[in-house]
This record gives structure tokens, C-alpha cells and sequence, in this order.
């Protein structure tokens, strides 16, 4: 009997590990797809540049359409949401347009992403107010936008990277936009001085910040939003962004007895195996991801993630012995004029996690100082003082600053030393770096401060 391989979700996660399957079990097994929209494999990280007009179509966020996926042997099927499970039986509860149906499987693959959270606020549920998670979600953003009459002012609701990255594509299309956060600066995963910076450039592009301010309520006037207050102020708005974050899509899963954590996002072993459910795997933006730092389960939904967590659980559907190695935070984003790039922890983040640490901050060049076109970039190394290991390192910067960061993160991966930095065999050329490049600068530093 042909073994049966459910796959709940059609996204980065679902498809890699339905992709990979496929491949090394052949003919062996049915992989089904169940996705309840009706795309597939898309980029959910390129929306803000959709809706800012940076990306001209929503088919380019789509990397292999549901036919395409059908056409090598996966059998996908959109408009089909699983709105519960029976662990124990080892079936799920199938929702389509003909009606509900128990659907068995010797495998399950959970990949159902996350979605934004939603403030416990009045006005919340307006249909004005959008969390930007999905291409639907981006669809609806654009379609607002187009309104009669067209839309003159926006709040986004919270300053993480999806709120930023939002923000911007706002004042692209010639919105009035309005950042607004209980937190002091934009960003708080990085360090004061460099969330300073960012700051910097969104104002300079026009964005205005309200920050250290809790949104009390959503207004709206004949069903309609009319702005946000917080606090003593009130700001004009015609639709509002959610940009607090995610929380894994879980609740499938949590309602079936699946263990969860962080952000709600279900507990897997490093083979992505649900832990405690041998027949039962989860990936993706829906799944939790052991932090190498300080070794215990986190919530960091990024794409990166996702495809590695999917390519994994594929592997080992097929028979090998795959493990998800854990994450160290690393991340990046272009937010106005500033590239900004994170790995490890910020110096206050390893102070909370018990590390003595040593921090420096450089200002340097893109390039050599001469050469056409140098911008500026910050670089904080932040180490602990005893092993000489990094908790982790941002930048902030011009053209050409953010991808240093690919010098810094496998350092923390690896465990290398701010020592192994400053001698690491780095490429140099004008149009590229200074002959001391701003990293191993910033590791020189503190070097001289331990």
C-alpha cells in the first residue's frame, strides 16, 4: 500500500519538504498538498516592495505556481483548509468548497505559517486596518489604496522590520504616514544607538515617529477608519498597518494536544519531528527553532528558515537522518536609505542572558574612502569578555554595508573568537572595502577594550 504524506500549507516550508519528498520517495508515496489559498511558493518577504511599486506584479513574488508543482507529481490542492486533526486516528479535518472531509495520513506535515497579531483595541477589526502576512493580504493593501477617493493618510501600528518595511512603501505612494510604538526607538531589537539610526532615516524620508506611545483605540466613523489615538494624540488615518509581529499558526495543532512554545509556535526535535508525535512533522513560520546562543526553543519566522525546515523534514520523510541545526538571529532589511543587519545578540539582550560583555561601536566606509560612491556604515561588536566569543554584532548603513553581516554570523555559528575575526582572510578592493575592513576594525577595537 502506497505510503500517504498530508502536507498542510503551500508556502516555503510545505513545499520544500513536499518538493523534497517527492523527489527521493518517488512512486512510493502520495504527497498532498492542502493550501487554503489559492497560491504557492511565494515570496511573503517581498510584499512591501509590492504594495510600494519597487515590484510591478504579484506573479513575481510567485516562484512555482500550483500546476507547476503538479506537473512533478505533488498532488496540490487550493482552497483547502484542515481545520482540526485527530492525532491518535492520524487523520485531518479538510474544508473545501464541496464541504468538510476526514482525510488519513501515515505522515502529517504541519506548515501553516503565522499570522499577525492583532491588538485587543477598538476598532481593530475595521476594514481599513491590515496585517500584512500573505499576497492576499498585500492585494488588499493595493486595493485600498486605489479607493475613491484615494486614501491621504496611514498608521502603521508597531516598528518592527514588516511595519518599517511597510511604512516606506506607504510614503512611496504618496501617503502621510505615521510610525507609532510603546517602544522608546524603531527597532527594538537593536541596541539604542543603532536603532537611532534608523530613526534617522525614516524621518529623513518623510515618515513621521511617535514613539513610547501605546495605541488606545482605532477610530472609526461610518464604519470607516478616521486615525489612531494614543494616549493625548490623535492621528488622521485612512487605513492602518498592523506591524506588531506574528504568532504561529498553531491553533490546529495546539487543539489536538501538540506541544507549543514561544509565540505559540509548535515544539519540534532538530529533525523537525513534533516532539512526542513520530508521525507528525512542523516547519516553517507555524514551527519553533532551537537559538544556538543560549539553547532553548525561539520563534523567528523567516523564509531562510522555512525552506531549510522543509527541505529537512523532506529528507527525512524519504529516509535519511536530516537535522535543522538551530538559528543564531540573523536578519537584515533595507528600511528609507539604510541597509540594517543583525546576527546574535544586541549588548543588552547577552547582559539579560548573563554575559559579561565588552561592546564597540566603528563608523566606517562602504569603500575605500576615494573611491566613487562610499557611504557610511556602523558596525557594534558585542562579545563576551571570558571566551572572546561574540553574543552578536548589527549594522547599520549605506549601500554595500548590510551583507558584512555575512562575515559576522558564521563566526557566531561556528563559535569563533573576535581574535579569528580580525585576522580572517578578507577580500579587499577599492570599489568594495577599506584595506581594513569596518568589521575587522570594530573587532580590533575590542580587542583593545578586553
Amino acid at each position: 500500500m502506497r505510503r500517504r504524506i498530508l502536507i498542510v500549507g503551500g508556502d516555503a516550508a510545505g513545499m520544500s519538504a513536499a518538493s523534497t519528498a517527492r523527489r527521493g520517495l518517488g512512486d512510493a508515496a502520495d504527497v498532498i498538498v492542502f493550501e487554503r489559498g489559492t497560491v504557492t511558493s511565494y515570496s511573503a518577504c517581498g510584499i512591501p516592495y509590492w504594495v510600494g511599486g519597487e515590484v510591478a506584479d504579484r506573479d513575481d513574488l510567485v516562484v512555482r505556481t500550483p500546476d507547476e508543482h503538479r506537473a512533478n507529481g505533488i498532488d496540490v490542492r487550493t482552497r483547502h483548509e484542515v481545520v482540526a486533526m485527530d492525532a491518535v486516528a492520524k487523520r485531518v479535518l479538510v474544508r473545501s468548497p464541496a464541504g468538510e472531509e476526514w482525510e488519513a495520513y501515515d505522515d502529517l506535515v504541519l506548515a501553516t505559517g503565522a499570522e499577525p497579531i492583532r491588538p485587543d483595541i477598538p476598532g481593530v477589526d475595521a476594514g481599513s486596518v491590515f496585517g500584512v502576512q500573505s499576497l492576499d493580504d498585500g492585494a488588499r493593501v493595493l486595493h485600498a489604496l486605489g479607493d475613491v477617493p484615494a486614501p491621504t493618510c496611514a498608521v502603521v501600528i508597531g516598528s518592527g522590520y514588516i511595519g518599517l518595511e511597510m511604512a516606506e512603501a506607504l510614503v512611496r505612494r504618496g501617503l502621510r504616514t505615521t510610525v507609532v510604538d510603546r517602544a522608546d526607538q524603531p527597532m527594538r531589537t537593536l541596541d539604542p544607538e543603532m536603532g537611532e539610526l534608523v530613526a534617522r532615516a525614516m524621518t529623513a524620508t518623510g515618515i513621521r515617529l511617535l514613539m513610547g506611545h501605546a495605541v488606545d483605540e482605532i477610530v472609526t466613523r461610518d464604519g470607516r477608519v478616521a486615525g489612531v489615538r494614543a494616549g493625548a494624540h490623535e492621528i488622521p488615518a485612512d487605513l492602518v498597518v498592523l506591524g506588531l509581529g506574528v504568532r504561529a499558526r498553531s491553533d490546529v495543532a495546539r487543539s489536538a494536544g501538540l506541544p507549543t512554545g514561544p509565540a505559540d509556535a509548535i515544539l519540534t526535535e532538530p529533525s523537525q519531528r513534533v516532539t512526542g508525535h513520530p508521525h507528525v512533522w512542523a516547519g516553517g513560520d507555524c514551527a519553533s527553532s532551537r537559538h544556538r546562543l543560549f539553547d532553548r526553543p525561539v520563534h523567528i519566522p523567516l523564509g531562510t528558515h522555512a525552506n531549510k525546515q522543509g527541505w529537512v523534514i523532506g529528507r527525512n520523510l524519504a529516509g535519511h537522518d536530516a537535522e535543522f541545526d538551530g538559528v543564531v538571529g540573523t536578519a537584515i532589511t533595507r528600511i528609507c536609505s539604510r541597509e540594517i543587519a543583525r546576527t546574535g545578540l544586541g549588548e543588552a539582550d547577552a547582559r539579560d542572558e548573563g554575559h559579561d560583555v565588552v561592546a564597540a561601536v566603528v563608523e566606517g566606509a562602504t569603500r575605500a574612502g576615494y573611491y566613487p560612491g562610499v557611504g557610511s556604515l556602523t558596525v557594534k561588536l558585542v562579545a563576551d569578555r571570558a571566551d572572546r566569543r561574540g553574543p552578536g554584532a548589527p549594522i547599520v548603513g549605506g549601500e554595500g554595508a548590510a551583507l558584512r553581516l555575512h562575515t559576522l554570523a558564521p563566526g557566531g555559528w561556528t563559535g569563533k573568537t573576535v581574535d579569528d575575526l580580525v585576522m580572517c582572510d578578507l577580500a579587499y578592493a577599492p570599489p568594495f572595502s577599506p584595506v581594513w575592513d569596518p568589521v575587522q576594525t570594530a573587532g580590533r577595537v575590542l580587542l583593545g577594550r578586553m
